[in-house]
């Protein structure tokens, strides 16, 4: 058996393919590509799924990647198995309607035997009950023994209609010491002794709604063999977590915690949970995820605050998880360099999410005593699922930790509860997905050779090569119909890079379609979306195309308009800026983009200023197609989590601006005309986002500007260029009769204050003061609560006041008061609540508001009768 790292495995098993006629691709990014069905990357087929239908080509048959993956369906096992993982790498080698099981179980076989040197007698096999094919190469041809090849019923892949097949695992024999000792542990036991290595899957049927099954006229092979897994063989390690994939950052956790890996079995968990999430978090951010309270973003967070919440078990009190980054970054350095690369904003990222988890974390410990104090009050022991689901899902507090908190009180959670709240939350979750997500339906593309489509920006006729309506080809399209068109040349630019797509018209001999949008299949191919606005198309007849040039020109100032915003803002803000996301269309221009602070008005000004003085310098804008080599030598930018082919196109303007980009652009600055930036704000941990306007809607803007600025001076009577004086002066007026009425609420306040005193009332030997007054909020509200209690000296007061069509009440007591039994918080809960509002507070002070002010005399009644039963 060969001792190899994780880097010489990964390398070994591409090069090994590279060596079949496999075409090597780099991994995919964990945010999918036109599939909105997926959150995250969790297989190494799953970037593949169109080429497996059948229904697009693939760039080659075979292919083979080591494809990052992020599961969290079973996040409660991580660091209590050695295998659970939620960051992994899928090893994998595919055939699109190629190669068959002769050659997957020949070439898997040869590479763990032969490559790898794994002892043969060591080697088990499963193939599904029916699936005689397999077990005669693996015993014929293989020559592996009959009774080391297990039939098992599950082993058959697939999920609802579509491809599938049956399935073979290798599984390697670690020991009777790494067993059960149970009598009958054999191959599919739950313990550690036989470790699944790989799966092969073979799609050699088609399932329909009925659940019949035809066999496929392409079948396809769909391999899976874990990394960390075959590292842990290879390396003679228990777990995963102990090979150098992922030891080193237990390493460094234990270290910053003080204790021993291996020495305490709570500790270990712990360090395993942190040294798995630390790489998840480290890998999702770099591939452009960012944290967020919902979707993708949202299970980085989960993931993020399960590693805190793990130090926090380890005695980790500070934050420490930015420096987890450079560990990552150096077990990765050879297959994701591009982490090494982001490891500043990395950190950026991490750090500021971990800080206001901290926070997050005190407010929470701060809530749930109060709920654990509540339920001692009652007589209750647990804690309801809907409140620990709220401390879960809007303060962000881990269910685990509610769950240890209430042990030491001697206490337990609902989780029952909680999980039917769970359960709730994620299917409003799904619901807004499916509602705000359009499903990219691809039609069967098997009988359009995609190759000889082109995208020719002068083109004026093409051949309507396919029509599809709802995801079914139609031979011909009508008066009304919503249609997609696939041309075997189009002038239509196709969304992509943050650019909206052409709009237009496709006129035939029969008929026209008004394109309202312009897209592309993964595989490239361009697709109009329209309607048949008269008359009728046919696939196969020959359409006049006319785009939109007035409206592609907007968006080209635009567009060109983003990269010299963001060569400014690194220009003024730093280099560690990078393009985090756009959007370009006819009217204006987003930009997101990395940073930490808030761009001040002075920095919006410098930035605004050298993009148009790049305008008014008339600048030429070149594009060159070159290979990504070439164009990283002459400093062109490339965006953030994109994915690039070799051959690429750069945009440049002269020296000042140089980027990756497949987008229309101006052929010189000037075009772009006008330059503002109108908007400048925070859109998540680390991100900003400026919205600007070029050209005419620049003009357009400055327009309506120009014309608040005169019905302003308007209104003030006074000219434009006199405003800001004129403001000045009434802002000071305001501010005094501001003065004055304070002054004059503060008299009526005294006056108010000596009419309650005369009125008190001892209730069972405690003064008391109830009454309505007048205050403008509650804060003058409070203010007149205060004098009263003062000039009390040992008493409670209970006041309300109408503020429009609300009611405002408050409730004080003295400390030997609230020793006699008064609690202002439960007094003020139930009168609040007579005024249809609802509050509470300290034993001391609280506050409450109510919706119904014509019961205010009814809710102080209340009070009174309250504070009777509090009195000891």
């Amino acid at each position: 058996m060969k001792q190899l790292t994780g880097n010489e495995l990964r390398k070994l098993f591409l090069d090994f393919f590279a060596s079949k006629d496999h075409l090597i691709q780099s991994s995919y990014s964990l945010i999918p590509e036109n599939d909105p069905s997926l959150l995250l990357i969790g297989a190494g087929m799953a970037p593949f799924k169109p080429f497996f239908t059948g229904k697009m080509k693939p760039p080659h048959t075979r292919i083979s990647t080591s494809q990052k993956c992020v599961r969290t369906g079973d996040i409660e096992n991580v660091g209590r198995t050695a295998r659970h993982h939620t960051f992994f790498e899928m090893l994998g080698n595919f055939s699109f309607g190629d190669y068959f099981k002769k050659e997957a179980i020949a070439w898997a076989w040869e590479f763990l035997t032969e490559k790898l040197e794994l002892p043969q007698d060591k080697l088990w096999i499963t193939i599904h009950t029916g699936d005689d094919e397999a077990f005669d190469i693996w015993h014929n041809d293989i020559k592996i023994p009959a009774d080391r090849i297990i039939r098992l019923e599950e082993n058959f892949w697939e999920i609802g209609p579509g491809p599938c097949g049956p399935c073979s695992e290798i599984h390697i024999d670690l020991g009777e010491e790494r067993g059960c000792s149970k009598p009958g542990c054999a191959v599919g036991c739950d313990c550690d002794r036989y470790l699944e290595i790989w799966n092969l899957v073979f799609t050699q049927f088609d399932r329909d709604e009925n659940g019949n099954y035809t066999p496929l006229a392409k079948k396809n092979i769909d391999t899976g063999a874990g990394l960390e897994r075959i590292a842990s063989v290879l390396q003679h390690k228990r777990s995963n977590f102990e090979t150098d994939l992922l030891y080193p950052i237990i390493e460094y956790a234990a270290n910053v915690a003080g204790v021993t890996y291996g020495q305490s079995a709570k500790n270990d968990v712990s360090l395993k949970v942190i040294a798995d999430h630390g790489r998840s978090m480290t890998v999702m951010i770099a591939d452009g995820v960012l944290p967020s309270n919902e979707g993708r973003g949202y299970v980085l967070r989960r993931i993020l605050r399960r590693a805190v919440r793990h130090a926090r078990l380890l005695g980790i009190e500070k934050p420490f998880l930015t420096d987890i980054v450079d560990v990552v970054s150096h077990i990765f350095a050879e297959a994701y360099p591009d982490i090494s690369d982001k490891k500043a904003y990395l950190k950026k990222v991490i750090q500021l999410e971990e800080e206001r988890f901290h926070t997050t974390l005190t407010q929470g410990i701060e809530l749930l005593n109060k709920h654990i104090q509540e339920l001692t009050q009652a007589g209750k022991t647990t804690l309801d699922g809907t409140t620990a689901f709220k401390l879960y899902d809007t303060f962000g507090f881990p269910w685990e930790l509610t769950e240890e908190i209430l042990s030491e009180h001697n206490m337990t959670l609902d989780k029952q509860g909680f999980n039917q709240a769970m359960n709730e939350q994620r299917e409003r979750a799904r619901a807004a997905r499916q509602d705000s997500e359009e499903q990219v339906v691809i039609p069967d593309l098997s009988a359009v050779v995609t190759e000889e489509l082109s995208y020719k920006p002068d083109a004026e006729t093409a051949k309507v090569v396919l029509l599809f309506k709802a995801g079914k080809i139609v031979e011909e399209a009508f008066d009304g119909d919503e249609i997609a068109v696939i041309l075997d040349v189009t002038p239509f630019y196709a969304e992509g890079g943050g650019q909206v797509g052409d709009t237009g018209l496709i006129t035939g001999s029969l008929g026209k379609i008004e394109v309202n949008n312009t897209r592309k299949l993964p595989d490239g191919t361009i697709y109009h979306i329209g309607q048949v606005s008269e008359g009728s198309i046919k696939t196969g007849e020959t359409a006049d195309l006319t785009v939109d040039f007035a409206r592609r020109r907007h968006i080209a100032r635009n567009h060109t308009a983003t990269h010299l915003l963001h060569a400014a803002l690194k220009q003024v803000l730093g280099g560690h800026v990078n393009q985090a996301g756009s959007s370009v269309d006819d009217s204006r221009l987003r930009f997101d983009f990395t940073h930490f602070a808030p761009v001040t008005a002075e920095q919006l000004a410098e930035v605004e200023e050298i993009v148009n003085d790049v305008i008014l310098n008339n600048t030429s804008v070149g594009i060159i197609e070159t290979t990504q080599d070439v164009a990283k030598e002459m400093g062109a930018m490339a965006l953030f989590g994109e994915k690039y082919g070799e051959q690429v196109r750069v945009v440049m303007v002269d020296s000042f601006s140089k980027e990756l980009c497949g987008g229309t652009h101006v052929d010189v600055t000037a075009e772009i005309g006008l330059f503002k930036i109108i908007s400048e704000a925070g859109i998540g941990a680390g991100m900003r986002r400026i919205e600007a306007v070029t050209g005419y809607g620049a003009h357009e803007y400055l327009k309506a500007q120009t014309g608040l600025i005169k019905e302003a001076s308007a209104l003030l009577k006074t000219r434009p260029e006199e405003m800001v004086t004129r403001i000045e002066g009434l802002n000071g007026r305001v501010r005094d009769l501001e003065k004055e009425v304070s002054a004059l609420q503060t008299k009526l306040a005294k006056n108010e204050v000596q009419d309650l005193l005369a009125a008190i009332k001892d209730i069972n030997g405690v003064q008391v003061v109830i009454g309505q007054v007048v205050a403008a909020d509650m804060e003058n509200l409070r203010a007149t609560g205060d004098m009263v209690r003062d000039r009390l000296q040992s008493g409670v007061v209970v006041l309300g006041a109408v503020n429009g069509d609300k009611v405002n009440f408050i409730a004080m007591a003295t400390a030997d008061c609230v020793k006699k039994g008064i609690h202002a918080g439960n007094i003020i809960k139930e009168t609040a609540k007579a005024a249809g509002g609802g509050g509470g507070g300290r034993p001391d002070m609280a506050q409450a508001g109510g919706k119904q002010p014509e019961k205010i005399g009814e809710a102080l009644q209340i009070a009174e009768q309250i504070i009777k039963t509090q009195i000891k």
